[in-house]
């Protein structure tokens, strides 16, 4: 017999259902796929050895859980991805405030309509949609939200003392009963809000206005915090912790790979971009070390961290940057371009929390500094190290005819918003350029190599090889000691570092 067939509680106990609690149901509905080798957390990238398993080990164990971690670390979606672990549907007393199981009733009104109808007593069928409940912790959160109080009105209505269970409202965690419970950022919540989920998570009755009402609630309860909140603006109590059975430690992705899927899974490019921007690996992989190059900040924040959301953030704005050029020069289609990386500012500028000395510099200057170091850092990948004037095809530098084209006075100016035919004709302009590209990238069709030689350009300017300024609408590249008299380069490094580097690298 389906579940649609179902209707009342005595052909629920005919059907042959058993009442399970709802971590028996997730630790058999995990078993089930750990067997079959289904994917238990889909979407999850990065965590397959490290925080997955050590997940799985708390459901198998019936274990409370807190995922504590820096922003941007999937912790909420993972407590959303727990949903697939539930039944689809669970038969509760239909009408009942707190989802009772037909054959376990907890409530007094099940409880009474049970001894009422018997096995005529209506049955609904539950979703595992319904079944999960999410709070954010904030400082307003009081009691009566999360547990409950008494209602006035009812107990006037009704003519009931408020020590009867039939006056009170409940608040989320007991409508949660059967079903997952998540609390985020959870530190955020008062102490003394805290201290009220004390017997709930450990003998699983709750006060209310003073009146002890047992309720042996069955929740599976999921934590989020940031290690930061337990210093910067608040902490979660102890003996709280002491009752969370298990802590699970998130993390940032440990390489460039795993940081690309994610971003492409969750940036919201849609159909029309996709079919106007051809995009590469390479803005792809800039845009992840622009977020490698902001953990390890002097300017950032460390102990905030550095979200995911910073990198899909900046590839939405790349590609969008891309299609705004497309459409202001009515072009059917573009490919992506290192100005559309650098014009991603804003996407980064939000996403960072900086310590003192980035405030003084500036969000937008520590957004291009990183962004000069995620250049610098690729560009070695692609092309020889000018630190260590490799020798290419006998010639005593790859980039001494460049050098020269710009030290004879000649400046290059690479406009954002240019069309096609003007930034190709700029990229020729500079000879030596396209050579050093088509020796080491000879495979390469039209569109990436003009993108290989104004990513060389940015590349030699990050080195200090020539200077890169900034225009209003785009980049200026020159001579670097002409430029060391008129304005800066943005996203070079620290003055002292170029007085060393400068002598040496000019020789």
């Amino acid at each position: 017999m389906t579940h649609d067939a179902i209707r009342t509680l005595g052909q629920l106990r005919a059907s042959g259902y058993k009442p399970r609690s709802v971590k028996e149901e997730l630790r058999d509905n995990l078993i089930s796929k750990l067997r079959n080798k289904e994917d238990v957390f889909p979407g999850i990238f990065g965590y397959e050895e490290t925080v997955i398993p050590e997940l799985q080990r708390a459901i198998l164990a019936g274990h409370h859980i807190n995922l504590l971690g820096l922003r941007g670390q999937a912790k909420t979606r993972i407590a959303r991805l727990l949903i697939n672990l539930l039944d689809e549907y669970v038969p509760v007393v239909e009408g009942s405030e707190l989802n009772d199981d037909p054959l376990q009733p907890l409530s007094v009104f099940a409880r009474n309509l049970i001894a009422e109808k018997g096995d005529d007593t209506p049955v609904a069928w539950w979703p595992r949609l319904d079944r999960y409940t999410e709070k954010l912790a904030t400082p307003d959160v009081s009691v009566a939200d999360l547990i409950g109080d008494a209602d006035p009105i009812k107990a006037a209505t009704l003519k009931l003392p408020y020590s009867d269970e039939r006056v009170i409202h409940f608040g989320l965690i007991p409508r949660a009963h059967r079903g997952i419970f998540v609390i985020n950022e959870l530190p955020d919540l008062q102490a003394r809000i805290q201290v009220s989920l004390f017997n709930i998570l450990q003998e699983g009755d709750i006060q209310i206005r003073g009146f002890k009402v047992r309720l042996p609630l069955d929740i599976q309860f999921v934590f989020t915090a940031n290690p930061e909140d337990y210093t910067n603006r608040g902490s979660i109590v102890t003996p709280l912790k002491d009752r969370i059975d298990a802590q699970i430690i998130t993390h940032y992705p440990k390489s460039i790979e795993i940081g690309k899927r994610i971003t492409k899974q969750e940036a919201r490019i849609k159909e029309v971009q996709k079919g106007m921007v051809t995009t590469n690996e390479i803005i792809s992989d800039l845009v992840e070390q622009v977020a490698i190059e902001a953990r390890g900040s002097e300017f950032v924040d460390a102990k905030s961290g550095v979200s995911a959301r910073l990198t899909i953030s900046a590839y939405e704005q790349v590609i969008a940057g891309a299609e705004r050029r497309a459409l202001i020069n009515g072009e059917k289609t573009t490919y992506v371009r290192v100005a559309d990386f650098i014009s991603a500012v804003p996407a980064i500028t939000g996403k960072v929390e900086l310590v003192y000395e980035g405030e003084q510099e500036g969000a937008g200057i520590v957004a291009e500094k990183l962004m000069g170091k995620a250049i610098r850092t690729l560009f070695l990948n692609y092309f020889p190290d000018p630190d260590k004037s490799k020798k290419l095809k006998n010639r005593p530098s790859p980039y001494k005819t460049i050098q020269e084209w710009f030290g004879n006075g000649n400046t290059l100016d690479i406009l954002h918003d240019a069309h096609v035919n003007d930034y190709r004709a700029a990229l020729d302009k500079v000879p030596g350029l396209r050579d050093i590209v088509k020796e080491l990238h000879p495979k390469e069709d039209a569109d990436t190599t003009y993108f290989l030689m104004e990513f060389l350009l940015h590349g030699l300017a990050e080195h200090s090889l020539i200077s890169r300024n900034r225009l209003t609408a785009g980049a200026q590249f020159k001579d670097l000691l002409s430029s060391m008299f008129t304005m800066p380069s943005f996203g070079d490094d620290d003055d002292e570092d170029e007085e060393e580097q400068k002598p040496r690298r000019r020789r």
